[in-house]
């Protein structure tokens, strides 16, 4: 209701919705054709399992189908809740105070809203639902028979499933949109249309669905500001060197080594939450690789060129721009499998120019891999690797799809409710706005990452892969490391990132954080938040190691700073800029590489 009548505001003029509706029918036309043109560029045909789920849901109901018994059990549990639930529903009609049969998860915000618990008809349809999800997940869990990967394929599908039929995902059944549809006359849904094609257009018929306003952000301009040059680049990636903070610095360089799946600025995203900045006022002299955003010309580049030309080059640029003969480096998710690689790599070639190797939330054995392994098998890399093979490269947004559904509730259907049904702009946020700036893959590089690590995993096997001539033996790696993994991590998880403490012979520091993939790394000390564990004996079960760990409140990152400078050099010297070497100080940080945005 507005605030000057009271009343609510009448539905737009017969004159504005014709407008829009005119509007929304070109665009809409002007899709479909778009879409009909590229389906007859592509013979009509497509992939019509490209995911591979229906086997695993065809072997999931043959085994059920085994079992009748089973099925008629949990038919009649499920008949049992509901029982329970219209009583439930019945005392809180006849005024009653009664608990909940069923609560949602914690930190499941969808049912957030007053009305889901205060409304008898809400509350009711949000039990209704949060039942019938559990029963679903529950009986497709607990079917006999399925090996690991099916079984894990099924339970991930099975929940989008669920999740995507949750009642706050339509109008009729979610009160918020229900009350602004009432308020507004019905303009949020015309306004939700509108930006349904907007996304569509934008993303060029696939529906990219914006998570925050993307005029909001310029990068070097709001994000990733800290000053630096761009001293170094090849075909690969840019070496950007920062502007020193104090009048001296550790003697020892820091190298940080990236992930290329994403870009570098999630390390340099606003003054008070970027690492890149903390470190350099910690008085480190910070170089970080800016990897291209590839595209058919890199095609052939395989993971072998990414470690020449990616940390190897980057060492040999360092030692040009610094005089020094060593660095401290750091890898950051894939950036930590390459530095773990080529840390290899360096010990069978007798160079020792890496004083320390730092490691966050980076995985060397691929055994398990958590939920992305749903995503890779057999069909579904073969399938990809036909496409990369056409265009030369995995498309930035198939990437980004993939990792938005590990978290679809927060990642998806937020974004659907807020921008679609509700018609409102996202909010401004910069973790948002890097998350939608997606980044593409070679087509060899991706091939070899895929099958010889997570099909394979290679890795962990002395020569199971040979780069630049020489057999990778992790056994090897006598570099003191410091491994910091996150507690509730989907993409790397971190008992499976443990796996390095036993596979490295130098001397390990592992240290486990609160929070996931992103907030327990970027984890300020000024922020207060989150808290880490660590634990200086090694044990071989990761769980026998944090049930001894000692819990710190607060960021890890002081902790990691202390570690870092015992191998930063004995003295400290004068600050270095940028140019100051023999390398030329070329574009101001971040550099044009990074700038490079796919939609």
């Amino acid at each position: 209701m507005t605030e000057e009548t009271g009343r609510t505001p009448p539905f737009p003029n017969a004159e504005t919705v014709s407008h829009a509706m005119v509007d929304i029918a070109r665009r809409s036309q002007r899709l479909v054709s778009d879409f009909l043109e590229r389906q007859a560029d592509n013979g009509g045909q497509g992939a019509a399992d490209p995911l591979n789920v229906g086997s695993a849901f065809m072997e999931m109901t043959a085994r059920m189908m085994n079992n009748p018994g089973g099925l008629v059990h949990a038919q009649m549990a499920l008949w049992q809740d509901y029982v329970n639930l219209w009583q439930n529903a019945t005392q809180r009609m006849l005024g009653e105070e009664v608990a909940p049969i069923i609560k949602p998860e914690r930190g499941d915000r969808r049912f957030n809203d007053e009305e889901w618990t205060e409304n008898e008809v809400f509350n009711y349809i949000k039990q209704s639902y949060l039942l019938t999800a559990r029963w679903v997940q529950n009986t497709a869990n607990q079917v006999q028979g399925l090996d690991d990967r099916t079984a894990q394929k099924v339970d991930f599908y099975t929940r989008q499933f669920v999740d995507a039929l949750s009642p706050s995902n339509f109008v009729l059944t979610n009160p918020e949109v229900l009350r602004k549809t009432a308020e507004t006359g019905g303009e949020n849904l015309l306004n939700g249309l509108k930006n349904l094609l907007d996304d569509l257009e934008r993303g060029q018929g696939r529906l990219a669905i914006r998570m925050t306003d993307l005029d909001a952000f310029e990068i070097g301009k709001n994000v990733a500001t800290t000053p630096g040059k761009v001293v170094y680049r090849n075909d690969l990636m840019e070496l950007v060197q920062y502007n020193p903070s104090t009048e001296t610095v550790c003697q020892t360089p820091l190298l940080i080594i990236p992930p290329w799946i994403n870009k570098f600025y999630i390390l340099d995203l606003r003054e008070e939450n970027s690492f890149i900045k903390w470190a350099v006022d910690q008085g480190h002299t910070v170089f970080i690789v800016s990897w291209v955003n590839p595209d058919e010309r890199h095609r052939d580049k395989d993971f072998e060129d990414y470690m020449l030309e990616g940390p190897l080059a980057a060492l040999d640029a360092v030692g040009q721009a610094t005089g020094e003969t060593g660095v401290n480096a750091v890898g950051y998710c894939i950036g930590g499998t390459l530095l773990s690689a080529t840390l290899a790599y360096m010990a069978e070639k007798g160079d020792a120019r890496i004083k320390s190797a730092t490691f966050f939330t980076t995985l060397t054995d691929f055994e398990e891999p958590g939920e992305l392994s749903v995503f890779i098998d057999e069909e579904q890399v073969s399938n990809m690797e036909e496409k990369m093979d056409e265009r030369g490269f995995l498309e930035g947004s198939e990437m980004a799809t993939t990792f938005n559904l590990l978290r679809s509730n927060d990642l998806i259907w937020s974004f659907v409710i807020n921008n679609y049904l509700l018609g409102k702009d996202p909010f401004p946020f910069d973790l948002l706005y890097w998350n939608s700036d997606s980044t593409r893959m070679p087509a060899r590089m991706h091939s070899t990452y895929l099958r010889r690590m997570y099909l394979e995993n290679k890795l962990i096997e002395p020569g199971g892969i040979r780069l630049d001539g020489v057999d990778i033996d992790l056994s090897k790696i006598k570099t003191p490391s410091y491994l910091l993994s996150t507690k509730d991590d989907h993409i790397a998880p971190w008992k499976s990132t443990y796996a390095a403490t036993r596979l490295f012979k130098g001397a390990v520091r592992f240290v486990l954080s609160a929070s996931g993939h992103i907030a327990g790394v970027i984890n300020p000390p000024v922020s207060g938040k989150y808290c880490y564990w660590t634990n200086s004996r090694k044990n071989k079960d990761p769980e026998a190691w944090l049930e001894k760990a000692v819990k710190i409140d607060g960021s890890w990152w002081p902790d990691w700073d202390t570690w870092v400078k015992k191998h930063a050099g004995k003295k400290e010297i004068p600050a270095r800029k940028p140019g100051d070497g023999k390398l030329k100080a070329m574009d101001d940080a971040p550099g044009p590489f990074v700038k490079a945005r796919l939609i």
